[in-house]
């Protein structure tokens, strides 16, 4: 039975029988893994704050192919994020973004998506107040472009025309991205003003900017990016911490508003 020692997140945990724990690992060498804590409830010596949502560290699991839970040996912590569960803006947003992973993340090596993820989880986590909401739209979009689906900003989504920056566009989510003047002329898509698309060029590359948006600025990048999300990645199975990140932090969706509209 092979020992793999990878760097993990934890993302989701739950218990499992009497004394054991399942957890849902984002790894650097392995992708998203389902492993099994044996008899963690009954003594925390063993894996200690690993049992943690956001714990990260140094995982060492018991390898056995074609098994889809495979088993958590030991878990050396290197870094807790507890203060994760101190405030519920940071808690649902870093929820949100753990979803994200889970769902559509694969079970192979993707060391930029795992470091994206651990950054993104690291901004959460040091922000105060509600900048944790721009920290997570910021994160949520790097792991979209992670994640192979980027959105076409600099070049037409349909005919592949450059569009200069200092343009307002029309950002079509079924086709991907920004649309030049004439391919946008006739949609309905919203409209997307450069300052937007700037913040979404910063966003994409894994930069977090624009933390003076206005709450109604942020409202709008948020349903966009669900949107988004729903046109590409979408499994058919509700994002349901995406759903209660959204509402809880802006509340139920509106209509249109600055700076899509």
């Amino acid at each position: 039975m092979p020992l793999l020692a990878t760097d993990a997140v934890v993302l989701h945990a739950f218990d499992y029988l009497e004394t054991s724990r399942i957890l849902r690992l984002a790894t650097r060498e392995a992708g998203v893994q389902s492993v099994i804590a044996r008899g963690a409830r009954r003594s925390r010596k063993r894996f200690g704050s690993a049992l943690d949502l956001f714990a990260e560290g140094v995982a060492h699991i018991d390898v056995r192919p074609g098994r889809e839970l495979q088993t958590l040996s030991s878990f050396d912590v290197t870094r807790s994020r507890v203060a994760m569960a101190a405030d519920l803006d940071r808690f649902t947003a870093a929820t949100m973004i753990a979803e994200l992973v889970l769902r559509f993340a694969r079970d192979d090596t993707h060391e930029a998506l795992y470091e994206t993820l651990t950054a993104t989880l690291d901004a959460i986590g040091d922000c105060e107040g509600d900048a944790s909401r721009v920290a997570a739209l910021a994160g949520a979009w790097a792991l979209v472009a992670r994640l192979g689906f980027a959105p076409a900003l600099d070049v037409c989504a349909v005919c592949h025309a450059s569009i200069p920056r200092t343009l307002t566009v029309r950002f079509d989510r079924r086709s991907g991205g920004a649309l030049c003047a004439d391919c946008g002329s006739a949609s309905a898509a919203r409209a997307l003003p450069a300052s937007a698309r700037e913040t979404l060029h910063a966003w994409r590359e894994g930069r977090s900017t624009a933390t003076d948006l206005t709450p109604e600025e942020r409202r709008a990048h948020a349903r966009l990016l669900r949107e988004f999300i729903s046109e590409h990645l979408d499994d058919g199975r509700p994002l349901g911490a995406f759903e209660v990140w959204e509402r809880a932090t802006w509340g139920a969706p509106v209509p249109a508003a600055s700076p899509h509209d």
